[in-house]
Formats: structure tokens, C-alpha cells, sequence
């Protein structure tokens, strides 16, 4: 069976694997997975020091882009909703910060912007060891608060 990215012998060995691997991989690193973060706040601070600029700087961003946006925990990541709908998210990852705008349509209008960025389905993937994307950032932030309260004067 083909699942992930990788080949497993069943559907029972992948979840081993991704259970596993998501616990206890050092390659897997988002704060607190075993315990579910009070605020973000509460997040950054179990992060390793060298790993927290990063997730700082892009929430610095995401809260100056949309200062009206509310900050919670959801999935145990930072999350940001905007007129009561999901707007961005972030978690820190050993490698990277994932930036979650939720949408793949959404990013695929970005599409030549982000081609330097490893992406997936409504992600993309800050490395942590290059400069944070902060003018493109801020563009998909104000454009995601954009898109929902246009879909706000739909419904």
C-alpha cells in the first residue's frame, strides 16, 4: 500500500508508522504534541529557543496583516479565524514552519510566488534556516481576509 510517500505492506503499518513516527521522530518536532497548548504563548515557549524566531516573525505577520483576526489553538497549532472561519495557522516543525492557508485553490492562484516553497494541499513550508517571506506573507494573509469577507456577503 502506497500512503504518505512511502510503500507499506498494509494500512495497519502505516498508521503504526505515522503514530509512531509523529510521537517520537525528532524529524517531527511541532510543540507540544501530547499535550494540547493553552495559547499561543503557551506554544512558542516549548519550542527550542533556536527554533522559536521563525514562528515568532510569522506571527508578528499574520497578527499585523489582520489585526482584527482572533488567535486560538486548534489541532494543537496556532490558528487565526476571521469573522468566525479559519484564516491562517502555523506549527513549527524541525526543519520548517508549516503555514496553513487551508485551501489549495487559494494557493494555486499564487502558484509562481510560492514555486521556491515546498507546498501541499493548503501549506506551504518555510524552511527554518532561510529569511521568513514576510511582504509574501502578509499578501496571502490580507488576501485570505479578502476572500472571506467577500464569502461573508454571499451568505
Amino acid at each position: 500500500m502506497y500512503l504518505s510517500g512511502r510503500l507499506y505492506a498494509s494500512r495497519e503499518s502505516h498508521v503504526q508508522h505515522t503514530n509512531t513516527s509523529l510521537k517520537e521522530s525528532p524529524e517531527y518536532m511541532t510543540a507540544s504534541r501530547t499535550t494540547k497548548p493553552a495559547s499561543v504563548d503557551e506554544y512558542l515557549a516549548v519550542l527550542p529557543e533556536d527554533k522559536r524566531a521563525l514562528p515568532e516573525k510569522l506571527r508578528a505577520v499574520i497578527k499585523a496583516a489582520a489585526p482584527r483576526a482572533t488567535e486560538i489553538i486548534s489541532y494543537r497549532m496556532p490558528t487565526y479565524k476571521y469573522l468566525g472561519k479559519p484564516l491562517v495557522g502555523f506549527a513549527a516543525f524541525k526543519n520548517h514552519v508549516g503555514f496553513y492557508v487551508w485551501s489549495s485553490s487559494f494557493l494555486n492562484a499564487y502558484r509562481e510566488e510560492i514555486k521556491d516553497y515546498q507546498t501541499s494541499a493548503g501549506a506551504i513550508r518555510f524552511p527554518v534556516d532561510k529569511p521568513l517571506p514576510v511582504t509574501l506573507v502578509r499578501k496571502l494573509v490580507k488576501a485570505r481576509v479578502a476572500e472571506i469577507e467577500e464569502k461573508s456577503k454571499q451568505t
